[in-house]
């Protein structure tokens, strides 16, 4: 087939929208675009400046920084030297984690922030084959191996002046599709992360793959806002535009993390963009700050709010297929109403031209779908894995359905298996089996793991799944699944996310069940919302009545769940916990108990607290309001 790697992707682009703005910057008081032409010119004298450090063909770079320009230029500039990138988070806190990814992936040279200078710094002496640290801002005094992003520049000018422009592109254009362009290390939620091996034509055929789901033109923008270390935001918030002509802004990078949050909600109104891609941690915050600015409002606007909701999910039906419905005209004049008055002035918090986000990293809440296409901004359900480059499915304008990641890219090969790998027929529960363009080469240095993942050419998700009426669904994690005592196996997620979505007092939950005779639960209570409703009957949680009724409270709401409650048609009783474990602290990135895509590490909560599980399933255990429980509300 036709080579196409990363650079010519980029090449092809430049030469047709030479003068688009590509990629959108704000340091000072608003955002300034650089075109393509100047990006390239950028990207050749970084290229140029690391061919002239010493930088080879097949070297492994690493990158660590907020999302910016210098974050793209960088990528690129490398590919153009012919090197390899291995994206690292800035989450990546404690110096044994990234000392790993540095050391397994035999790195030579980073390109690193200023913020993030003193972690690379921490561990410099522990990384035997690093040669030099490229820091991308300007640093009062320089340490030993380390040398200005401006520097580099500086060499790479010279270097272009001193070589003909043949000779450094012949690098990058010796490159070929099969060459490696990423490795992206995972999580880790189960061992050693494990290092993704991304080549150009895995990204470029899911660039291909994924505009069959979505269609932009040159005339689109996005702001990224989830990291660009994260494949889904690497692809379709960085390639697909580049691959169109479109713009890319990042956001504003604050003097902290907590400052650069912050800068998201103001830089979605300034930049005003037609896309943005979401997670289900940001899309929730998106909404409770639309709530609370709603509530400040007063009651009459709440009420107001909650009827227009009401109007809005009834017009909107359960999926695509009931958009039919009749009764739709008779709504449809109070839908453009509340639009008018209500929801247009939500919409003008996100910049007023945001057409949808696509939601990607974890399965989507229907109600919070439901709740977001009520306002006028759809938020459609994607589905992928790094190792998928990632995308293999998603929702978007032409076609969607609530609960459903949409239709598959194309072309793309899907099938269901069971636990013995064979395939099931169609509409039947099993794994998550693809095959396409878009699978990894492998993972770095593990060729057990690549045997265990990818056989015969086909890439074993570990994601649990159906296909419908041509709508993948996905589930939960296969390989997660609980197994109840007479050997029933269900997925958890999605009662988890039901649970903490319709609980007020419930901040996360683990279900667990492993052939055991009753499902468990580990609950991280919300103990807030506790007090606000303890105080109502003039208790705490530091007496013991008190404490009791919080516990009482907590098996209400879970209790809403089952038969006679008002949820009860959602999830089988006998998936639903038998009983709870509260737990005095919640699972963070601190604690280990929550990944960097902001996923519980299900097997290491499962590890720290054996102790409790094993206890639930005691006589004294299986009543709740068990002194344990008592203890942790304390």
């Amino acid at each position: 087939m036709a080579k196409k790697t990363i650079i010519d992707l980029f090449e092809s682009t430049v030469r047709q929208y030479p003068n688009n703005p590509f990629l959108w910057e704000k340091t000072g008081k608003q955002f300034e675009p650089t075109t393509y032409s100047q990006v390239r010119e950028r990207v050749y004298e970084e290229g140029a400046g690391l061919m002239a450090l010493g930088v080879r063909k097949g070297d492994n770079m690493a990158l660590l920084s907020e999302g910016r320009n210098d974050w793209i230029i960088g990528e690129l500039a490398m590919f153009y030297a012919g090197a390899v990138n291995v994206p690292l988070s800035i989450k990546l806190e404690e110096a044994n984690d990234l000392l790993f990814r540095l050391t397994h992936a035999e790195v030579k040279y980073i390109l690193v922030s200023g913020q993030q200078l003193k972690k690379i710094r921490a561990i410099r002496e522990k990384l035997p084959t690093l040669q030099k640290i490229i820091v991308f801002d300007a640093q009062k005094e320089y340490q030993e191996k380390e040398i200005s992003l401006a520097e580099i520049r500086e060499m790479g000018q010279r270097y272009l002046r001193e070589h003909p422009l043949e000779e450094f592109l012949s690098i990058g254009q010796s490159l070929q599709n099969d060459d490696y362009a990423t490795i992206t290390y995972t999580s880790g939620t189960t061992a050693d992360p494990k290092g993704v091996i991304l080549t150009h034509r895995n990204y470029t055929a899911n660039v291909e793959q994924s505009l069959t789901c979505v269609d932009i033109d040159d005339t689109w923008r996005t702001l990224v806002i989830l990291p660009l270390d994260h494949c889904f935001a690497h692809v379709v918030g960085f390639y697909i535009f580049m691959s169109k002509g479109a713009s890319v802004a990042t956001v504003q990078v604050g003097r902290t993390g907590m400052e650069t949050l912050k800068n998201i909600p103001v830089n979605i109104k300034e930049f005003k963009p037609h896309l943005i891609l979401s997670v289900p941690a940001l899309a929730k915050n998106f909404k409770k700050n639309i709530e609370q600015g709603i509530q400040a409002r007063g009651k009459n606007v709440v009420r107001l709010f909650h009827l227009a909701l009401r109007i809005g999910y009834l017009y909107n039906g359960n999926d695509d297929r009931e958009e039919g419905r009749g009764f739709r005209l008779l709504l449809r004049p109070f839908v453009r109403l509340f639009d008018k008055i209500l929801f247009s002035k939500i919409r003008e918090n996100f910049g007023g031209e945001l057409r949808f986000f696509i939601g990607g990293g974890a399965l989507l809440d229907k109600d919070l779908q439901k709740f977001y296409y009520a306002l006028g901004i759809p938020m459609y359900q994607g589905y992928g894995l790094s190792e998928a480059t990632p995308v293999i499915s998603t929702n978007g304008p032409r076609r969607h359905a609530f609960s459903s990641s949409g239709v598959l890219v194309r072309p793309l090969d899907l099938k269901i298996c069971d636990a013995d790998g064979k395939e099931l027929p169609h509409g039947e529960k099993g794994e998550i089996v693809i095959r396409g363009e878009n699978v990894m080469a492998g993972y770095w240095k593990n060729p057990q793991a690549t045997a265990e993942t990818i056989k015969d050419g086909w890439l074993y998700t570990g994601d649990m799944g159906y296909m419908r009426d041509g709508l993948l669904y996905v589930l939960g994690r296969f390989k997660s699944l609980l197994i109840g005592n007479d050997g029933e196996k269900y997925s958890p997620e999605g009662i988890e996310e039901a649970l903490v979505e319709h609980s007020p007092c419930i901040d996360q939950v683990i279900l667990y069940n492993n052939q055991n005779p009753y499902t468990t639960a580990l609950v991280v209570p919300n103990k807030e919302q506790l007090k606000k409703r303890l105080a109502a009957q003039q208790l705490d949680l530091t007496s013991d009545q008190g404490q009791e009724e919080a516990i009482r409270i907590i098996q209400h709401q879970i209790d809403r769940f089952r038969k006679g409650g008002d949820l009860s048609d959602l999830f089988p009783d006998r998936w639903l916990p038998a009983t709870f474990a509260l737990l005095p602290e919640p699972f963070t990135e601190q604690n280990g108990m929550v990944n960097s895509t902001m996923k519980i590490v299900r097997g290491k909560v499962e590890k720290v607290y054996a102790g409790r599980i094993a206890q639930l399933y005691t006589p004294e255990g299986k009543n709740p309001a068990n002194h344990w429980n008592k203890e942790a509300l304390k």
